[in-house]
């Protein structure tokens, strides 16, 4: 009995923002708690109830893809913190408060740029709400690191939607197997490997670091890893 044919190298690496290129959002979730007197959980429970009423259990569907207005999004959440007695959000966006002092993960970018020059398509692949569009591009310039930035608020699709992947396949002008997600979320994760890519889960740039290098066989010189 013969084992599986290899394969194919990676050609296209496609990285999440949120988390991967940032710090930890669980990390930038606590800063923003604290800032508005509100507690994760409470913020969590209320971001679900109100992704529920359009019939989902991913909390940032409603706002990303977008079938709802943040600003109406917002005023939903708030409802749902007011009724549990806690402090409501009054706001119009998020977006100043969730991307102030935010910082880029210069280790993984590094990483990223490294792959680009050696020969390989780098592309960014998020699920990004549509006010929060000139925040991200002002913590670093896309048109410098990447070959193509695909958001769902633009296509419509979204991670962990194989129409998102396929996209992203078009984009690249490479086939599933040799296309890559990284992304801190594992069931994006999982959704890529169901369309027939790899997939890395960011823990660390370390980590990912290594991981990516074996897919593409290009070694990466920067980062934590040296």
């Amino acid at each position: 009995m013969t084992g599986a044919a290899p394969r194919a190298r990676v050609t296209a690496v496609w990285s999440d923002f949120g988390g991967v290129l940032t710090p930890p959002i669980a990390d930038t979730m606590g800063t923003f708690c604290e800032q508005h007197g509100l507690s994760p959980r409470a913020l969590g429970t209320a971001t679900a109830r109100v992704a529920r009423e359009f019939g989902t259990d991913d909390a940032m569907e409603p706002v990303d893809t977008p079938l709802i207005e943040e600003r109406e999004w917002i005023r939903r959440i708030s409802r749902e913190l007011v009724a549990d007695g806690h402090p409501p959000v009054e706001m119009e966006t998020i977006a100043e408060a969730w991307f102030d002092g935010r910082e880029v993960n210069t280790d993984w970018l590094r990483a990223l740029d490294e792959q680009r020059a050696a020969g390989l398509f780098v592309g960014m692949l998020s699920n990004m709400v549509p006010t929060w569009d000139a925040h991200w591009r002002r913590m670093l310039a896309p048109e410098r690191h990447f070959d193509d930035v695909l958001l769902s608020f633009e296509v419509g699709h979204r991670k962990p939607e194989t129409a998102m992947f396929r996209l992203a396949e078009e984009r690249s002008g490479a086939p599933a197997g040799q296309c890559v997600l990284v992304d801190d979320i594992e069931r994006n994760c999982s959704g890529a490997r169901d369309a027939g890519w790899h997939a890395i889960h960011f823990t660390s740039a370390e980590q990912a670091v290594r991981e990516l290098a074996a897919l593409t066989g290009r070694p990466v010189h920067s980062g934590s890893n040296q």
